[in-house]
């Protein structure tokens, strides 16, 4: 299985810097300027993509479902999950006028498509990948439909057991997409910290043999940089301009002063994981000899002696022979007279 795939001109995967995703999501509100407006801070906040969510209401809920808990908080309890999803549609030409936006602006332009028709339309619009939110892992005909346009797939795992991501898995490689990485994701709105399981990320890893990114609903910027130092190769986070702005989303979500803070976080943590190869730096060997102990006299030794307990110790700069040879100084004859606090050297010995 692939461990690297292409976003774009972006190499994404294992050993790769790690691919940010801000999640405009509906926090557009259903205003194409705001949308602009998330696009620029997005841009302006160091992530490498934009993502919105394409979506008929009338195709995604039945008239009388139910919001969820969360998304009651964003506008009252009044109102159906249908009725609210109508408000946060975004028509096809809307999405293909942010597209280019995005792609003048110089950064990628994904979206998560909730049917087969907002799946086509994103196809004429050009864009790199297919994100399948966590809700539609288990929608088989939506899998099998987006991973039949033969792209990328980042697909998030919320809500669902291994049993489920290894049925999706399949579906999608079955039409042969190749390129595929999971998100681990704990859909709650937003999430407790306690309940990120943060070891899931490895988990995902090692059963599947994919690439493995994070998508994050916590509050605050804490769980992206664990995730990062976990292996995720991807981190989405959701972006508002406002978070007392109405609509589900906003409260989960950073502002763009805090989602540049989280670039750049993110961007001093990778540098500072680097390869896992254990070795020696520069700057390492210079401090070796500072740091490290030697072999001294600890008194004056006279030229003839037998060395023997006490008379060696060991003391900084390790620039001399390593205290683990002390062994084969001792019995040892002096051959000269050696001063306290030299460092001992094998031809002062016989």
């Amino acid at each position: 299985m692939a461990k690297t795939m292409l976003l774009g001109d972006r190499s994404v995967g294992e050993g790769t810097p790690c691919f940010l995703i801000a999640e405009a999501g509906v926090n557009h509100n259903g205003d194409l300027r705001l949308a602009e407006r998330l696009i620029d801070a997005a841009c302006n906040s160091g992530a490498d993509a934009v993502k919105f969510q394409s979506f008929h209401a009338d195709d995604l809920a039945t008239p009388g479902a139910a919001k969820a808990g969360y998304q009651k908080k964003g506008k009252g309890d009044r109102e159906t999950q249908r009725g609210m999803l109508r408000g946060l549609e975004m028509a096809g030409d809307d999405l293909e006028h942010l597209a280019g936006y995005a792609r003048d602006r110089g950064i990628l332009f994904l979206s998560s498509p909730f049917d087969a028709g907002s799946a086509d339309s994103l196809e004429r619009i050009g864009v790199p990948a297919y994100k399948i939110a966590s809700g539609e892992l288990t929608n088989t005909p939506l899998l099998r439909h987006i991973a039949r346009k033969g792209k990328p797939v980042i697909l998030s795992t919320g809500m669902a057991g291994l049993g489920e991501i290894e049925e999706a898995i399949r579906v999608i490689r079955g039409e042969g997409v190749a390129d595929l990485v999971l998100l681990h994701c704990v859909t709650r709105y937003p999430a407790p910290l306690r309940e990120v399981n943060f070891r899931v990320i490895p988990t995902l890893r090692a059963a599947f043999g994919l690439p493995v990114g994070y998508s994050d609903h916590t509050l605050g910027i804490t769980a992206p940089l664990v995730a990062l130092a976990l292996g995720a190769c991807v981190i989405e986070k959701h972006l508002t301009l406002d978070r007392g702005l109405p609509g589900p989303d906003h409260r989960a979500s950073l502002e763009p002063g805090e989602f540049g803070e989280m670039a750049r976080l993110l961007r001093e943590v990778e540098e500072g994981l680097g390869n896992g190869v254990k070795e020696i730096g520069s700057e390492e060997r210079e401090m070796r000899m500072a740091a490290r102990r030697s072999l001294v006299a600890a008194r004056d030794i006279p030229r003839g002696t037998i060395l023997g307990p006490g008379m060696i110790a060991t003391k900084r700069p390790g620039t001399g022979i390593p205290p683990a040879y002390l062994d084969s100084f001792l019995g040892r004859k002096s051959r000269v007279t050696i001063p306290k606090d030299s460092l001992l050297t094998w031809d002062m010995v016989e």
